[in-house]
């Protein structure tokens, strides 16, 4: 189990890569965000994109699927994963600039804060920063998250400050 107390500020995971392709473009914006700049070319080019693009929305879900893919990943390769709770919210959402048909977005999370929660033993909240970066390395999306994750469990001896013996 990985812990609050054994995440490092600053330190950042890369999650991933996404190629965001026409058909699945308009295939979400069909689902979730039915605006004619997602819908198709000809729809986006009466736009000021200008061509088919996708939704915010859709660029963070493939955020949140990569997410939980690097934790498999962690799990995976050293048997550990973080003991993540819900998440309370986010802040400072931002949709830079479009990403269009055909863009590949890699995907990062850095750790900005971690605290114990007084109000809920057993659990703190780590703060992130959020990032999708296109083929181009220009800043496409990003926002602020926080989530709860679960903190080393006290045994008689940590909670009295006993040493464990040699």
């Amino acid at each position: 189990m990985i812990y609050l107390e054994d995440l490092e500020i600053g330190n950042r995971r890369e999650l991933g890569s996404h190629t965001f392709t026409a058909e699945e473009i308009v295939r979400f914006a069909r689902a979730f965000d039915p605006q004619p700049f997602h819908l198709s070319e000809e729809g986006a080019a009466a736009t000021h994109f200008g061509r088919l693009c996708a939704s915010g929305w859709h660029t963070a879900s493939v955020w949140m699927k990569l997410v939980v893919a690097s934790q498999e990943r962690e799990l995976a390769e050293t048997g550990r994963r973080v003991q993540a709770g819900p998440s309370p919210g986010f802040t400072d959402l931002k949709w830079i600039r479009p990403v269009f048909a055909g863009d590949t977005i890699s995907y990062r999370s850095t750790l900005l804060e971690k605290k114990p929660l007084r109000t809920r033993p057993g659990w703190g909240m780590a703060t992130n920063l959020n990032e999708g970066v296109n083929q181009d390395g220009e800043l496409v999306f990003s926002f602020v998250g926080k989530v709860l994750i679960a903190t080393r469990p006290q045994t008689d001896d940590t909670a009295t400050g006993a040493s464990e013996p040699a």
